[in-house]
């Protein structure tokens, strides 16, 4: 009887953990197919411990506790901590990753050994619960609703700009008011407008989280769509992520948003001050950090900062109720609140002195 094979490539194995989360034999814990963006996360996670093996001459390899052996359990046990410490050391030290990726990839790691042990029924044993999933909370780039009331009411700014560039506000503008993912917005269709009387809605089920979302459209959304109606298959122009990313701090530059913005990541646990020029120590300018995801964050902190309720925004996002991303949110439109009822406040004593001075 040919002996049970107990160590076993950790690459094929998370080739195979890849391959069932794509064909749709391994799914969510809601029954729900593993999202586009996840199995990018997990292929990224294979190429760069494929290069890790390579350049650190470190074996990979996943040995199958199939007896009760102390000495084996032990060693074992220091191999995944040395492959922790190795493994996270590359990713800092030699890729220059921060927290926030590394942690990424590190809890990724974990949901693949939970898959061996758990729907596999692999011995792997529980050494990756021990590794540590660094954290990082990265500031949030949001227009004001006064910047956006620039792009949408100001017509000299909007007359200055080339045909691509008024397409690109276009975009960002109902960007900003609907709260949509970026895959969201660029897939609207004509199926996705619902018309009541005066009224118009959008309504679209998110491709990422299958929710389902129904929103009222303003008068300046609503032109909008009316201009580029049956010039394209879809609502909008489309365009890709990368292009729209370099065009919208374009627009930013030229509406004048270029306000230093210091920028910071954290590496184990350390703030550390990015700069847009290293060499220089240049820092980043306010309009050299929009992107896409600038749209839906601007729009859940408008519909926040402007007094609508939180389940209505949550409704609209699609956010759980316990979600600690939305919660983000809430407190940057409370601290945009503050400083607005601050300058409120600043003017009521300018008047007491003023009124002082006249007595």
């Amino acid at each position: 009887m040919a002996k049970k094979e107990t160590t076993l490539s950790l690459i094929s194995w998370l080739d195979k953990f890849i391959a069932e989360s794509k064909n749709g034999k391994r799914l969510q814990k809601n029954g729900k197919r593993i999202t586009d963006g996840t199995i990018d996360q997990y292929q990224y996670l294979s190429k760069l411990l494929e290069d890790f093996e390579t350049a650190k001459q470190f074996p990979l390899r996943i040995k199958l506790l199939t007896t009760s052996n102390a000495r084996v359990f032990e060693t074992e046990k220091n191999y995944w901590k040395k492959f922790y410490r190795k493994f996270t050391d590359y990713l800092y030290d030699d890729l220059g990753c921060f927290d926030n990726y590394v942690g990424c990839m590190i809890k990724t790691l974990r949901v693949f050994f939970n898959y061996l042990s758990e729907s596999k029924g692999m011995p792997v044993g529980s050494f990756h619960k021990q590794f540590y999933v660094p954290k990082e909370d990265i500031s949030i780039v949001v227009v004001t609703p006064e910047q956006l009331n620039y792009l949408i009411y100001d017509k000299t700014f909007e007359q200055s700009l080339s045909v691509e560039l008024d397409r690109i506000k276009d975009i960002f503008v109902v960007g900003c008011t609907v709260a949509l993912r970026f895959s969201d917005l660029m897939n609207l269709k004509a199926a996705n407008l619902e018309i009541v009387g005066d009224r118009w809605y959008l309504q679209v089920r998110s491709k990422k989280t299958q929710t389902y979302t129904r929103v009222l459209l303003p008068e300046y959304a609503k032109a909008i769509l009316k201009k580029y109606k049956g010039k394209h298959k879809t609502l909008l122009p489309a365009f890709s992520k990368d292009y729209l990313n370099a065009k919208f701090k374009e627009l930013g530059e030229l509406a004048g948003w270029t306000t230093p913005l210091i920028k910071t990541r954290n590496r184990r646990g350390v703030p550390i001050t990015v700069y847009k020029e290293k060499g220089s120590r240049r820092n980043y300018r306010f309009c050299d950090s929009i992107t896409t995801h600038t749209m839906r964050r601007s729009a859940i902190t408008t519909m926040l900062t402007l007094g609508m309720p939180e389940y209505l925004v949550r409704k609209i996002s699609g956010h759980a109720p316990n979600s600690k991303e939305f919660f983000r949110y809430v407190s940057l439109a409370q601290s945009y609140m503050d400083n607005e009822i601050s300058q409120v406040f600043d003017k009521l004593a300018v008047k007491k002195e003023e009124s002082q001075l006249v007595d």
